[in-house]
């Protein structure tokens, strides 16, 4: 009995594993986008002169990474690791923020908190359309300089 019981619990726990992996494997937003300036949003701004980012799979994380250029020109590179339990995760490259959680509301939406030095700054929503042709990140909340934000990122699958 003891040993059918261990066996049953590995299962029920080997199962939620594999369903938590296979969310993560067919998240629509996995891949790799280029941000389309013209479409996007920036207040206060300045608006970068480019941007692309790219989600791949890493075990039960989403591995995110954007590089780019600013607006005065300076190279850009910024990593975060996504895992929708609401717990903070560290972000690096980002002077607006260090640590961020998300929070999945639909196969298609996330809302992250953005934390500075353990201070929410900002919150966003991520969504994919349903054709899974753009990614739209609306932004709100105050910059590392201490300016209210509201930006809207319109980026297109590449």
């Amino acid at each position: 009995m003891r040993t059918f019981f261990r066996a049953a619990v590995l299962v029920v726990v080997a199962g939620v594993s594999a369903i938590q992996l296979i969310a993560q494997t067919t998240d629509p937003v996995l891949g790799t986008w280029e941000l389309n300036v013209t479409k996007s949003t920036f207040n206060p701004g300045p608006a970068p002169k480019s941007e692309t980012r790219t989600y791949v799979v890493s075990g039960q994380e989403i591995k995110g990474t954007a590089k780019g250029v600013d607006s005065q020109g300076k190279a850009v590179a910024i990593e975060w690791t996504l895992v929708d339990d609401g717990k903070d995760r560290p972000v690096t490259g980002n002077p607006d923020m260090d640590m961020l959680s998300i929070k999945r509301i639909d196969s298609h939406t996330v809302e992250s908190t953005h934390k500075r030095a353990g201070k929410v700054v900002a919150t966003a929503k991520r969504t994919v359309s349903k054709d899974g042709k753009t990614l739209t990140i609306s932004t709100k909340g105050t910059n590392a300089k201490g300016q209210a934000i509201n930006n809207v990122q319109v980026f297109e699958r590449r």
